[in-house]
C-alpha cells in the first residue's frame, strides 16, 4: 500500500478566537500562538533543529523584515533554528545587509552562504542542504509572500504522523492570495489545474513554494528532481508521491510581494509548460 496521502489542517488563525484575532491582527505583524500551543511545541520539538533555506536575488528590503519575523516566531515557540541565505550575487547589496543581520543576530542563527551568480533554485536548495545542521528543513520565500506564523501549525502538523513533507497551499479551505491581479490568479490556478489533471501528484497546491521537510527526505527527491525554475516545485511534490512519501497541506495565505518585482513573466510561463509535459511523458 502506498505510504504516500495527503491531510489538510485548518489555518493557524483559524483555531484561535475571534477576540485574539482581531485583536493580533490589528496591532502586530505576528500572531502570537496560545501557551497551550507554544508549550506543546516546546515538548514535542525539544530535541529537533529547523534550517530555513532562503534563497534570495534582489531581496534587501524583504531580508530584514523576513528575518525578524522568522526569528520572533522561532523564540516564541522555543524552537532551535538556523536561517540559512543563498545569496546568488544580487546586485542591489542583498549580502551587504545579510552580513549585518549576521552580525545582529549572531553566525548560530543566520548563515551566510553567497554563491557567483544566479544559479538555478534547485541548486540553492542544495547548497543550503550540504550546510544546514537541523534534521527538519523548511524551504519559503524570502519576499515576505509567506508568514513564518504558520511554521509552528507545520511542525504541529509533522508531528500528528510523523510525515515526511508538510506543504502550505492557498487552494484548500482557510487558505487564500492577496495582491495578485486576475490575470496572475488566474495563471496559478490554470497551471495548478493541468498539472493536477496531468500528473495526479495528490496535493492542492503543486506550484507552492512554502514547505516543511525532513532533510533526508528533501536531500532524495532534490537528488531525484531535474526541472529547472518554476516547474521545480512541482516536480519535487511528484517525486514525493513516487518515492511514497506520506505529504499533509496546511491552508496558508499567500501575500504579494510589497518590495521588489515579480520574477515571473512570459519566459517563466513557458518554461513551466514545457516542463510539465516533459514530466508527464517522463514519469
Amino acid at each position: 500500500m502506498s505510504k504516500f496521502h495527503v491531510s489538510i489542517t485548518p489555518e493557524p488563525d483559524s483555531v484561535s478566537s475571534a477576540t485574539a484575532h482581531q485583536q493580533n491582527s490589528s496591532s502586530l505583524p505576528y500572531t502570537t500562538a496560545s501557551a497551550r500551543t507554544v508549550n506543546h511545541l516546546n515538548m514535542s520539538s525539544k530535541h529537533n533543529k529547523y534550517s530555513v533555506l532562503l534563497p534570495t536575488y534582489n531581496e534587501r528590503d524583504n531580508l530584514p523584515i523576513i528575518t525578524w519575523l522568522l526569528t520572533k516566531t522561532f523564540q516564541e515557540h522555543d524552537l532551535d533554528y538556523e536561517i540559512i541565505i543563498i545569496d546568488d550575487n544580487s546586485p542591489d547589496g542583498t549580502l551587504e545587509i545579510a552580513k549585518q543581520l549576521q552580525k545582529a543576530y549572531g553566525e548560530n542563527r543566520v548563515v551566510l552562504r553567497p554563491r557567483a551568480g544566479k544559479l538555478g533554485l534547485g541548486t540553492a536548495y542544495i547548497h543550503g542542504i550540504q550546510n544546514a545542521t537541523g534534521n527538519f528543513i523548511i524551504i519559503m520565500d524570502a519576499d515576505m509572500s509567506h508568514h513564518p506564523k504558520a511554521i509552528p501549525e507545520f511542525i504541529r502538523k509533522q508531528k500528528e504522523n510523523d510525515y515526511d513533507i508538510v506543504t502550505g497551499t492557498r487552494y484548500a479551505a482557510g487558505g487564500g492570495v492577496y495582491g495578485w491581479d486576475l490575470r496572475r490568479k488566474l495563471t496559478s490556478r490554470v497551471a495548478n489545474f493541468m498539472a493536477d489533471l496531468l500528473l495526479n501528484p495528490g496535493v492542492s497546491d503543486l506550484t507552492g513554494s512554502f514547505r516543511l521537510y525532513k532533510k533526508d527526505v528533501l536531500h532524495q527527491i532534490i537528488n531525484a528532481t531535474v526541472s529547472k525554475g518554476y516547474v521545480f516545485q512541482m516536480e519535487m511534490m511528484v517525486r514525493a508521491k513516487q518515492f511514497n512519501y506520506s505529504v499533509a497541506e496546511v491552508p496558508i495565505t499567500f501575500v504579494d510581494r510589497v518590495y521588489g518585482e515579480s520574477k515571473l513573466g512570459a519566459n517563466e510561463i513557458a518554461g513551466y509548460l514545457k516542463g510539465l509535459w516533459s514530466l508527464f511523458t517522463s514519469v
